[in-house]
């Protein structure tokens, strides 16, 4: 909760570097990478549920975050993320901050928790509440918290009805900043670690082939050599059985990926292609767990 404790708007980032962010249509939530955008700002209410500190969460458009109870497909454990207005502020739209180092966790009431998806369509870039069983995934309920407005008097009163929602001007015991002051920095100060390369992925079909009209999806990977981008591939396209490869520039050609990374968090762009595809098979030696 003390990440919490001065802050009046904060955004979240997802293990896959990307925002919560607000939807246009009042409705909906997701991840997206652009961080500036005031979608992906959210206000923080305070309030209590009994003996546990929880915080409210408001999007751009006057509307809470909320935990429904619709499953987000059919026959799936995920529940969606909505924007709500409801008549009466319930457990629905409370969240407890579950601190995890320098990360935290969002908790509901029954156990779930915020949960920012990766994978293949409809699951990429989408925003469930849920209580991950998978040990792939025990991170995407882990997110970043970077504060974008203090609050001088950190008590904030427990407002009864959205009506009451704050206005977007400051009062004089408020102050904006324009820097951001991001919950993974140094309690002490100190410089930022690495966060890492860029990887950008493409997904081939068996021959080989990728869709060039695409935008590729990316993360940051903080890991050192292939056995670890492998795991964290099958992670984030949901396939376990695959090929990390490179593509020869000269002749476009796949290749699997066998050595060690580029030096210096150099951005690298890869392809992945089914370890029982046409392609693959022509391969002399996949890839895969060490």
């Amino acid at each position: 909760m003390e990440l919490f404790h001065k802050a009046k708007a904060v955004r979240l980032r997802s293990h896959h570097d990307k925002y919560l962010s607000a939807e246009e249509d009042e409705d909906h939530v997701h991840q997206d990478r652009d961080g500036s955008s005031p979608n992906a700002r959210w206000t923080v209410e305070y309030g209590n549920a009994g003996p546990v500190a929880v915080i409210r969460l408001i999007s751009c458009y006057r509307r809470y975050l909320t935990a429904s109870n619709e499953p987000f497909l059919l026959g799936m454990t995920g529940k969606k993320v909505l924007q709500t207005v409801p008549r009466r502020l319930d457990s629905s739209v409370e969240w407890e901050p579950i601190r995890e180092g320098f990360q935290l966790k969002l908790k509901t009431r029954y156990g779930h928790y915020l949960r920012a998806n990766g994978g293949l369509p409809p699951w990429r870039n989408s925003v469930t509440h849920d209580i991950p069983h998978r040990t792939a995934t025990q991170d995407w309920v882990l997110w970043d918290v970077d504060i974008v407005e203090i609050r001088i008097d950190p008590a904030s009163p427990i407002r009864d009805h959205p009506a009451s929602f704050p206005s977007h001007h400051l009062s004089r015991r408020e102050v904006t900043i324009d820097l951001v002051m991001s919950s993974s920095s140094s309690p002490s100060g100190s410089p930022h670690k690495s966060e890492g390369r860029v990887i950008y992925y493409a997904i081939a079909d068996g021959d080989g082939n990728v869709d060039e009209g695409v935008e590729q999806p990316s993360f940051t990977f903080k890991g050192t050599d292939v056995n670890e981008l492998f795991h964290r591939l099958k992670d984030e396209t949901e396939m376990d059985d695959l090929v990390v490869c490179s593509k020869n520039p000269l002749n476009g050609q796949l290749y699997p990926l066998l050595l060690d990374l580029p030096p210096n968090n150099t951005t690298m762009h890869v392809v992945v292609v089914m370890a029982n595809s046409k392609v693959a098979k022509n391969f002399k030696k996949p890839n895969g767990p060490i």
